[in-house]
């Protein structure tokens, strides 16, 4: 991406002000947490937008820093308060790291009377300059919201992947969002590069569980790894039991009895970025015109459980384990294919 397309992104995306504060942070490895070339080369890749926000600093009047701060370790772990309290006062914060922040600033950005504005951008890699950061973010911004206002209309949506699995996803009394790559207005969280629209299942918390009974979220839920599909038997919303006999798996059962709320199906997301690719890099994978399905934390996105991360299952064309059919189900039982052979049928939107 040259430099002037890379200008016209960021005002595009981000359209910072006079007077603004931008702040870009950065994790860095630190003890046992160790670094990598992916993560050497993000470091770089956010070195040289810093110093392009700089220059824009310089001609239309607003600060540019940048912060580095010791890795969390794991996604969406709570970020430290002084590292919070230095986002909460400024206006744009652009998170480069190996470990997302997502969930801490998307907590800092829907504070009452927050001047915060944040995007995050998780083990981004430099080549997404030519693929999903290059898309056209008015079109994704429209598909976005059309997919948005499907899912507001959606109770429920059965998932059949090819691994012959089948899920059904219990939509009921929660509202949708999107992340569509504007991030110009105080109170926006997105992840960049964007392009889905998401909702939080019914999760069935102690404060609900009177008035709407068990989730009805039940199924097998596949995920793929580079040399082993482990495969989620699924109840009440809940991971109940891992199952396969492989490494992967037993890393998994170790995984989740270390934390409870690790077992909550957190979301369930359609990519609509028709520039994204499938690489193994959950940041553009799921902004692939497919399926993820998310587990435990799912506050960030508008449900009730707390938890210590969020990790995205992605089911686009090109995973390991793609969706052959979603259905999205209406209150009246009328039935939408949004999804056929892991592909977004763009025909139905608006």
């Amino acid at each position: 991406m040259l430099e002037e397309e890379k200008i016209k992104m960021f005002n595009d995306v981000f359209a910072p002000k006079n007077s603004e504060k931008v702040l870009f942070l950065v994790d860095v490895p630190h003890d046992n947490i160790q670094d990598n070339q992916d993560w050497i080369d993000r470091r770089i890749m956010a070195d040289e937008w810093y110093k392009s926000f700089k220059n824009m600093g310089e001609k239309s009047g607003f600060i540019v820093e940048k912060l580095e701060f010791n890795a969390t370790g794991l996604h969406n772990t709570p970020l430290p308060d002084d590292i919070l309290n230095t986002a909460k006062n400024s206006d744009l914060v652009i998170a480069m790291t190996e470990f997302s922040a997502s969930s801490s600033l998307f907590k800092i950005c829907k504070e009452e009377n927050t001047i915060t504005r944040a995007a995050s951008m998780p083990t981004v890699e430099k080549r997404m300059e030519d693929t999903a950061l290059r898309a056209d973010y008015k079109q994704v911004q429209r598909s976005a919201e059309s997919i948005r206002k499907l899912l507001e209309k959606t109770v429920g949506a059965e998932v059949t992947f090819t691994t012959g699995d089948r899920i059904y996803v219990d939509l009921r009394n929660r509202s949708p969002g999107k992340e569509a790559g504007e991030c110009t207005k105080s109170g926006q969280c997105i992840n960049l590069p964007s392009g889905e629209a998401w909702k939080v299942p019914y999760e069935a918390t102690p404060d609900e569980i009177d008035e709407f009974g068990e989730s009805k979220t039940e199924g097998i839920l596949p995920h793929g790894f580079k040399d082993e599909i482990v495969k989620y038997k699924v109840k009440n919303n809940r991971i109940v039991e891992v199952i396969g006999a492989g490494k992967k798996a037993e890393e998994m059962r170790q995984f989740f009895s270390e934390n409870d709320t690790r077992r909550n199906i957190a979301e369930f997301a359609i990519g609509c970025n028709p520039n994204a690719v499938v690489t193994g890099n959950i940041l553009e994978d799921e902004k692939c015109t497919g399926l993820h399905i998310g587990y435990a934390m799912s506050t960030q996105l508008g449900g009730k459980t707390k938890s210590d991360m969020h990790e995205d299952i992605v089911f686009a064309k090109g995973c390991p384990v793609e969706p052959v059919k979603v259905l999205l189900i209406k209150r009246d039982g009328t039935q939408t294919e949004i999804i056929t052979n892991a592909k977004l049928n763009y025909e139905l939107l608006e």
